[in-house]
């Protein structure tokens, strides 16, 4: 099959400085490319840019992919500003229930202005017969109902679980505010999606990604029902989107029973190791930090994995060859994941080790020193910085100043890759590259102001999204660049992200999306 692609300007990388306007692929894989006009050759189709912009195509280094295709059936809760339009907003969705639960996600209790958690009353004021279970938008704390807590038999006599925390009144009943493992009580009582259920989601999520330029996903925690469903859509032939999968830790035996090997798979779906969370979220106050939370005195966070028990995990994937993700919030975790890497370097080697920190959230000059020495990768999520802006006021000015810091960890040699966290953020690439250039500082983001100095310039935000994003998942030969002898894996916006002003790079709009030269996406 030979496509030729013209009309348009294309980004051969993410320099910015080598550009063409045709390209010939064959059987998906580019071929040659030229400036001027296309040659007169015989082909099977001509793609017309349109007068677009081409790049390599987007990654998304960490999402929660069959998740995130969940929480489209689910109720959105993001934005909502009080706990009355919350509440609205889930009256309005009783009708979407899925296996007979309501669920959602994407509240924020620092964005309503009575600044308090939602509570099981709340809920109850909604339905006492249906049971309800939402998520905040960072995913480490949830509000339930009176019925979902019933179901779930947690009530004053239940005991936190490790790892988790139980909010309670003063009477000691309960608050509906469940953190970090202990949803899992909940969780644990929701019916289970089917398998047409997972595959139904993974292939909304696909088509979600498409439009917003999105060629190659990291699925991060990835359950063995969901490597189940994305290998029978690989199978029809109707997986389109690349997948790199790193499952639960927790699914280790399931692991080795299957024999699954380290870059088992192919080019579109393959897996490569294990993710492992270790502390909660900022957002929640739920993220291990060495000191108190600056603005909630004598809580340091919760460490949801301590640090021999860690040793223990990380040294039996290592023992497996493994990748490993391991997801490090505050700073404390932080350290801690990169002294284990460091100890299990010092056991096994660290030749073609490409082991990463998700988040890296608060670090500090000596972590950062110690990920550089060591060749430990950061996966960010740009789009935190402008989320996040509360985040000063939460850990200080001192350790916001190591908040998401880019550029400190691009100039000490950090190799990093960016994703969203999905459905944490929106998986759109585009508001990530803006949110890394600007770090907010045009919507009067205090963290942006506090951090003015970590933005990076666009050149190194698209490359983070695309050849660095390869190199995460070895793919550096074949995906991240649209050089000779790589996939034709490329989105088409309608601007020059090179030449805009930086404040229209959230404007960008996805006009083509290609996977191995297939048109996956047109807008309109």
């Amino acid at each position: 099959m030979r496509v030729l692609i013209y009309n348009g300007t294309v980004y051969v990388d993410s320099t910015g400085d080598k550009k063409v306007n045709w390209i010939l692929v064959e059987d998906g894989i580019v071929r040659d490319y030229g400036s001027g006009s296309p040659p007169q050759i015989e082909v099977d189709e001509k793609i017309d840019l349109g007068g677009g912009y081409g790049y390599p195509g987007f990654s998304d280094c960490h999402i929660h992919l069959i998740k995130y295709g969940l929480s489209l059936w689910w109720i959105d809760l993001r934005g909502t500003k009080s706990l009355e339009e919350f509440k609205e907003r889930v009256r309005l969705g009783l009708d979407r229930d899925f296996h007979g639960w309501i669920l959602g996600r994407g509240w924020d209790q620092d964005k309503f202005v009575e600044k308090r958690y939602p509570t099981r009353y709340d809920l109850d004021e909604i339905s006492s017969e249906k049971p309800i279970f939402l998520r905040r938008v960072c995913g480490h704390i949830a509000v339930a109902n009176s019925k979902a807590l019933e179901l779930a038999g947690i009530d004053r006599d239940t005991p936190d679980p490790e790892g988790g925390v139980i909010d309670r009144d003063e009477s000691g009943e309960p608050t509906g505010i469940l953190r970090e493992t202990a949803m899992n009580l909940v969780k644990d009582v929701i019916p289970k999606p089917t398998i047409e259920d997972y595959k139904k989601a993974a292939l909304e999520a696909m088509e979600d990604l498409f439009r917003r330029g999105v060629t190659l996903t990291h699925l991060v925690s990835a359950e063995p029902e969901e490597w189940i469903a994305l290998k029978s859509l690989w199978e029809e032939g109707r997986l389109k989107i690349r997948v790199r999968v790193y499952f639960d830790y927790t699914y280790m035996d399931w692991i080795e029973k299957e024999g699954l090997k380290f870059g088992d798979g192919d080019d579109i779906l393959r897996f490569m190791g294990i993710k492992i969370i270790t502390d909660g979220s900022l957002g929640g106050r739920t993220a291990a930090m060495m000191e108190d939370y600056s603005d909630d005195p004598g809580n340091k966070g919760v460490l949801i994995i301590p640090f021999e028990k860690l040793l223990k995990i990380v040294d039996r994937a290592f023992s497996n060859g493994f990748q490993l993700a391991i997801h490090g919030i505050g700073d404390l975790a932080n350290r801690n994941i990169v002294e284990v890497y460091k100890e299990m370097y010092r056991r096994y080697g660290s030749k073609n080790r490409r082991d990463r920190i998700e988040h890296a959230s608060i670090l500090n000059e000596k972590i950062i020193d110690e990920m550089a020495r060591h060749g430990i990768i950061a996966s960010v999520q740009p789009q935190f910085v402008t989320s996040d802006t509360w985040t000063v006021d939460r850990v200080g000015p001192s350790r916001a100043r190591y908040a998401y810091p880019f550029k400190t960890l691009l100039e000490k040699g950090v190799l990093m890759g960016a994703g969203s966290d999905a459905p944490v953020e929106i998986p759109d690439p585009i508001y990530g590259i803006y949110s890394a250039v600007t770090r907010g500082i045009y919507e009067d983001n205090p963290l942006g102001k506090a951090t003015a100095d970590e933005r990076i310039d666009v050149g190194d935000a698209i490359r983070i999204y695309t050849e660095d994003a390869a190199k995460l998942s070895y793919d550096e030969e074949r995906l991240g660049r649209l050089e000779k002898g790589y996939y034709m894996d490329m989105v088409v916006l309608d601007r020059d992200l090179y030449k805009v002003d930086e404040r229209e790079l959230k404007d960008a709009e996805v006009l083509l999306t290609l996977v191995n030269g297939e048109v996956v996406y047109r807008r309109g």
